[in-house]
């Protein structure tokens, strides 16, 4: 058997509810990660979670990342929408910047950004959806991805530096993309 040529890494996504609503258990998730994806409040988290979610992560020496999703806060981001590449691009430009504030105040450096739920889908079937999501990353900041998918093609065409990903809790379609469910 190969050595592995990378050590594996563990990423969540957190900070996915709002107000008194807790999606998952962060708390104990968080000291068992390497990263975290950090709702930025367009398909779940609010400022004071993404607050709470940054302090804790920082508390434990997470690396940190933004997870922007569709303007979908009933469907949890799991619902397709039409936007424009422009709307795209600034979509993900306001989402990235409200964590890098947080971040900012906690003297803690944007690891990444890896899209959420079905934003993350269409990107790696559609080229034109993936440049305009990337065109809203900050210049040299890793995006998390799919390995073979326009996320990685896309990733190097714009510079990006690209982390392939694989999951343990999703299923794969035989074409080896995922079955992103409208319900997890």
């Amino acid at each position: 058997m190969p050595a592995l040529r990378h050590p594996v890494k563990i990423n969540v996504d957190l900070g996915e509810g709002y107000g008194n609503f807790k999606c998952g258990p962060d708390d104990e998730l968080i000291p068992l990660i390497d990263h975290a994806n950090i709702a930025c409040g367009f398909h779940a988290g609010d400022p004071l979670i993404m607050q709470q979610t940054v302090r804790s992560c920082k508390a434990h020496n997470i690396a940190i990342g933004a997870h922007p999703g569709l303007p979908d806060i009933q469907g949890f981001g799991r619902r397709e929408i039409k936007m424009s590449p422009e709307e795209l691009t600034a979509m993900v430009t306001y989402q990235v910047g409200a964590l890098r504030g947080f971040l900012e105040a906690e003297g803690v450096p944007l690891n990444h950004v890896k899209p959420h739920g079905v934003l993350y889908g269409m990107m790696y079937r559609d080229k034109e959806i993936c440049r305009a999501v990337y065109a809203g990353v900050p210049k040299g900041v890793p995006v998390f991805g799919l390995a073979g998918t326009y996320h990685e093609e896309v990733a190097k065409e714009l510079g990006l530096p690209f982390v392939a990903e694989l999951y343990g809790d999703v299923k794969y379609n035989p074409d080896k993309t995922l079955v992103i469910d409208r319900k997890k």
